[in-house]
């Protein structure tokens, strides 16, 4: 098979790669390059379609399984609301289980008590446990063990 062939066959594999983001195909590309090599320098083409399989096969040991780790890792920051959980923040209106207003990140949310039976005090500093729409349910930091 022409190197040119192999060069074709690389180029619709990157084209291939570009629309789904697989990995599978982009490797596949690049042992079609591998293959594209071989054949220019003059071997036979069950030379190139070994060195196919040795460079695909390769590239699917190695190099995926390195990158599906990396992209099945939750991302390191989070973003809008999700920002929030886990933050100090201090009551500017009594909470309750039903109501309350705190001080979050300088500004004002609405707030609720995780646990029903607590009711927090103004000025007293909580935790936020979770953001429910535009409502934080907090816990106070006094009770945290």
């Amino acid at each position: 098979m022409p190197w040119y062939a192999w060069l074709l066959a690389a180029a619709a594999l990157g084209a291939a790669e570009f629309f789904t983001l697989t990995l599978v195909f982009g490797l596949l590309a690049g042992a079609a390059l591998v293959a594209a090599l071989v054949a220019g320098v003059g071997v036979g083409l069950f030379g190139q379609l070994v060195a196919l399989g040795l460079a695909a096969a390769a590239g699917l040991a190695l190099a995926r399984p390195v990158a599906m780790r990396h992209m099945a890792q939750a991302p390191l920051t989070h973003e809008g609301s999700d920002a929030l959980i886990g933050k100090r923040a201090e009551v500017v209106q009594e909470v309750t289980a039903t109501h309350g207003l705190i001080k979050l990140a300088g500004e004002e949310w609405t707030a609720r008590a995780l646990d029903e039976s607590h009711v927090i005090p103004v000025g007293a500093l909580v935790d936020v446990m979770e953001i429910e729409g535009a409502t934080a349910v907090v816990y106070p930091r006094e009770l945290l063990p």
